[in-house]
């Protein structure tokens, strides 16, 4: 929307820009000394910055329109504040807050100069309220977009910290999986366990899913793609975390896990895979009676063959 008086308003902001300074600090310091980060130096040079841009805006004419190519500078900084607290945890009220807070002492400015001139006052109040209504409105557009920005990269970090790939032994590697298992999940540790694969040389996987709450057709699916992709790469799965409720659905479903060895626990999954490798568990506790017998094994010991 277009209006008029952008010359006399950047007069305005001049004039009394050390007043507006004082008010407009006040409300920003209180706002941002809550949330931190921010010292009252930067709110100074933000301001200053701020209405520099914004009466070389209003200088170029006397028709205010904030979308147009005159208010581009205007807009690229508001961006920028904007996205930075958004990323500071400001909510997107008090990220507005940055252009409203202005409102009310240049109101007050221009009924002290313009009583005498109803009209003209008028005009200036309208021109005031539909420009900064539509910079509020900017930052708070730009602080929605990147706080989505910064809420889908947070996302994408779980998924591939809650998607770890462990190396058990040598050819041996596991992928505990906890949550649900979805497409995006899915890829994540599809491409995590293959990337492993590619580092290690392992001729096995484990995929344990004691942390999956729920196997519907969906899941499954999704573990036999990776299971496949394993394959592909040349080492085969193991599933482990089989309970016996996930054991009904699955027969219950007609998922076809025929040509994947299934495992109750991880560490069974794990006996197998020592097994597939070439690889034994031999371990005898020694008597308690006779410590230190030759001979005996103290523990577990892991043995080639």
């Amino acid at each position: 929307m277009e209006t008029l008086g952008g010359t006399r308003l950047a007069q305005l902001f001049k004039e009394r820009q050390s007043e507006l300074l004082g008010e407009w600090v006040t409300q920003q310091y209180a706002i941002a000394s809550r949330r931190g980060g921010v010292a009252e130096v930067q709110l100074r040079n933000q301001f200053a910055q701020f209405v520099e841009l914004v009466c070389a805006a209003l200088e170029s004419s006397d028709r205010v329109a904030f979308k147009t190519p005159t208010w581009d500078e205007v807009r690229s900084f508001l961006a920028e504040v904007s996205s930075a607290r958004a990323r500071q945890g400001f909510t997107p009220v008090e990220t507005a807050m940055f252009v409203f807070s202005l409102k009310e002492p240049l109101f007050a400015r221009l009924r002290g100069e313009l009583v005498a001139n109803p009209a003209l006052l008028a005009e200036l109040s309208w021109t005031i309220s539909t420009l900064f209504d539509a910079m509020g409105l900017y930052t708070t557009e730009v602080f929605q977009t990147s706080r989505e920005q910064v809420i889908v990269r947070q996302q994408q970090e779980l998924l591939e910290l809650s998607t770890p790939v462990v190396q058990l032994w040598d050819g041996i590697l596991a992928l505990p999986l906890i949550g649900t298992l979805d497409s995006a999940r899915t890829q994540v540790v599809m491409e995590s366990l293959l990337q492993k694969i590619v580092e290690t040389g392992a001729a096995i996987a484990i995929i344990d899913i004691t942390g999956v709450p729920t196997v519907d057709t969906l899941v499954a699916q999704h573990l036999l793609k990776t299971v496949a992709a394993a394959r592909l790469m040349g080492a085969d799965c193991i599933i482990s975390g089989i309970r016996p409720q996930i054991a009904q659905t699955i027969v219950h479903l007609g998922v076809n896990l025929q040509n994947v060895i299934t495992k109750a626990t991880i560490a069974d999954a794990f006996i197998v895979a020592l097994n597939r490798t070439g690889k034994s568990v031999a371990g005898a506790i020694m008597p308690a009676e006779a410590p230190g017998a030759p001979g005996s094994l103290r523990g577990n010991q892991f043995a080639g063959d």
